[in-house]
């Protein structure tokens, strides 16, 4: 085994036997968020993910991350290329262009070029077999009524996967041709328009039943997952009869947000229930709003539009909910968010103390809360007994607005 993966495998507290799957969401310029955590997971492996992962997948933003370590690059390096691309990349197509009015919000010709010259031409087979890494991404196709799966795998010589001849800047930009935000890439939009921005579950059915099928097995499986920030939106039942501004606005946004983050949950959840048993799941996520971002470092914050708070606990519910995937004026935000999520996991109070002494997670197994099945940093707003008596009143059900 070469020495970098030794290391990693080592200080990451994962048996040396075990292969590595690398997951990241989509989630447009909340990107840089994950790249904090990517940055110190680096940094506590020894070396950049692709000298000791073995799989890559990536939707949308994920996708592109994912691309850029198939070239070799360190977290650090791809933060470099996020902070020249993020304000190019969600370029206006006219004074005139609106997300809801006048779609798609965004020309892709600056993505078009900057991904050519960063990737050049070169296709998944090809950088399977300069990096080793296999890879998988996704996208949604609109003229067959499904979920693709770019994928590439060599097990032993044997290279596997429909489409490891095309190339990988044509597959960065079906996966992230999000509807409304940019226009289709031919018959493909985003990957993460359904049920897949978080490409988990696809990843690890993959490795284990298809192309990587023998060559990955689920007892010495490892897989890291990161998102991206997710959008909760705490909606209180007094407002669900007349929500702000027009209905059918409001009820278009929520349906396209929820749909990919009940989807990405769910896949998390039967991951972590058990039903592949013996894989070894590492998931990292942060939920926008006041009770996750309370446990994290209070740490300064730059100005930036609508927010007026001086430190991140000084951030409201209405702020961190509408940080959109293409509001590059939060992108420094979410990169301190980025920052203190990193501090969490791997507190810097710690580092001294021997590994088997420290209480922080440390990448060291999946980020669950105390005597929970949830996130550590996910927040959960539920109301089982008010529900329970409101649901069992015949005068109540009857009295609700038809």
């Amino acid at each position: 085994m070469d020495e970098s993966r030794k290391i990693a495998r080592e200080n990451l507290g994962i048996p040396l036997r075990n292969k590595v799957i690398l997951s990241i969401d989509g989630g447009g310029m909340r990107g840089i968020f994950t790249l904090q955590i990517l940055k110190k997971l680096e940094w506590l492996a020894g070396s950049p993910c692709y000298k000791w992962c073995d799989m890559v997948a990536g939707t949308s933003t994920g996708g592109l991350i994912s691309s850029l370590i198939l070239n070799k690059k360190s977290a650090i390096e791809i933060e470099e290329i996020y902070d020249k691309l993020v304000s190019k990349v969600f370029t206006k197509r006219s004074w005139l262009a609106n997300r809801i009015y006048n779609p798609p919000a965004y020309d892709k010709k600056n993505f078009r070029e900057l991904t050519h010259k960063l990737v050049g031409d070169q296709t998944l087979k090809q950088l399977n077999a300069n990096t080793g890494l296999d890879m998988l991404f996704t996208a949604k196709d609109l003229a067959a009524g499904e979920e693709t799966f770019f994928t590439c795998f060599n097990h032993n010589g044997t290279v596997k996967g429909t489409y490891q001849d095309v190339l990988l800047r044509a597959v960065m930009e079906a996966t992230m041709s999000a509807p409304t935000y940019f226009s289709p890439f031919e018959r493909f939009v985003d990957g993460g328009t359904t049920t897949f921005n978080n490409p988990v579950l696809a990843a690890v059915l993959e490795a284990l039943h298809y192309d990587g099928k023998g060559k990955y097995k689920q007892n010495e499986l490892t897989v890291f997952s990161f998102g991206t920030g997710s959008v909760l939106r705490f909606i209180e039942p007094s407002e669900t009869k007349n929500p702000k501004g027009l209905d059918s606005i409001f009820w278009l946004k929520y349906v396209m947000a929820e749909a990919s983050k009940d989807a990405s949950e769910m896949q998390i959840d039967t991951l972590r229930s058990g039903l592949i048993e013996g894989l070894d799941l590492r998931r990292y996520q942060l939920s926008l709003d006041q009770e996750a971002v309370h446990k994290l470092p209070n740490i300064p914050i730059k100005p930036a539009p609508d927010i007026s708070a001086a430190t991140l606990h000084g951030l409201t519910d209405d702020q961190l909910k509408n940080i959109d995937m293409a509001d590059v004026s939060k992108f420094e935000l979410m990169k301190t968010l980025g920052q203190a999520t990193a501090e969490f996991i791997c507190p810097a109070t710690e580092l001294e103390l021997p590994m088997t002494s420290r209480k922080a997670n440390w990448f060291q197994k999946d980020f669950l809360a105390p005597n929970s099945k949830r996130g550590a940093l996910v927040t959960a707003r539920g109301d089982i007994s008010g529900i329970q008596k409101r649901l069992s009143s015949s005068d109540w059900i009857d009295k609700q607005q038809t």
